[in-house]
């Protein structure tokens, strides 16, 4: 079972394995939102099919106090894998074209139904065609009988705004905000109507976890570094948190990697945050 990280050339083996994997391309442009599917049908792994963040890893309609990518309720959530004929026995691979960023969303979220065999291909598309490995080109495999897709136990932790407001300043709490560094600061915002950070909060950009090719660091890379971030704080107290809970999961996941556990999502992020009356705010 692969739960972490798999490399492009075990997922070429398990292709031609018995039951292959169930492949999920993840591309995605916050600024364009239907770049993805078409970039998906321009190339992707043979086999694989588009996961969108819009439309099958959040929902819409609620408040702004939401966020910009509100999660779906799991039941919404299985009944989409359902339809596409995943079944608990499967393994799951999941890649966009940034490292991990967008689909580290569907890794967690199948983690949050109780899915734990799912795995991120390190590097992403670029590290499958460095390989020489096919891809192809189109809207994606036929259509399959449905499952239906058992809701489970969740396997990872989340935390609320109104929880969160309760805990800021507790000496138990460290908020890892995965935003890049000027947004953090406050001295710009592109996507959200308040700019700045959560009181307390440290910046950890989730592109410090990759490599210049897309790879993640090694284990021990990445552990010498969030110990250095954390400076003795507990790793069981980490809440990770970006701008709408889709950027924060690489560096959960590097946490993963590098020993230190797996830490809870603030889904709601900082999208959901200042977009809530009376959260505190700060900038830096």
């Amino acid at each position: 079972m692969h739960t972490t990280l798999i490399t492009a050339e075990t997922l070429q083996a398990l292709l031609n394995s018995s039951p292959p994997p169930m492949v999920f391309d993840c591309s995605f442009e916050l600024t364009d939102p239907a770049k993805g599917r078409a970039q998906y049908e321009e190339q992707h792994i043979p086999g694989a099919r588009h996961a969108d963040l819009n439309l099958h890893l959040s929902t819409h309609g609620g408040g702004a106090s939401e966020g910009r990518h509100p999660l779906p309720s799991r039941d919404q959530f299985t009944a989409w894998l359902g339809e596409v004929g995943l079944t608990p026995a499967h393994q799951v691979v999941v890649y966009d074209r940034q490292g991990a960023n967008h689909c580290g969303r569907l890794w967690w979220m199948l983690k949050w139904v109780g899915h734990e065999a799912v795995a991120v291909l390190d590097g992403g598309l670029p590290a499958w065609l460095a390989t020489g490995a096919p891809t192809e080109s189109g809207t994606g495999p036929a259509p399959v009988p449905a499952t239906d897709y058992p809701l489970r136990a969740a396997l990872v932790k989340t935390i609320d705004t109104a929880s969160l407001v309760k805990r800021i300043g507790q000496p138990n709490l460290t908020i890892v905000d995965a935003r890049a560094s000027a947004r953090f600061r406050g001295e710009v915002e592109p996507l959200d109507p308040v700019a700045g950070h959560i009181p307390g909060a440290l910046n950890r950009p989730f592109s410090d976890n990759l490599q210049p090719d897309g790879r993640f660091k090694p284990a021990d890379v990445l552990q010498a570094e969030f110990k250095a971030l954390l400076a003795g704080r507990d790793a069981h107290g980490v809440v990770h948190q970006c701008g709408s809970g889709v950027s924060a999961i690489p560096n959960l996941l590097a946490m993963e990697l590098a020993g230190l556990g797996r830490s809870t999502l603030y889904p709601g992020s900082w999208s959901a945050w200042c977009n809530t009356p009376g959260t505190p705010r700060a900038k830096s």
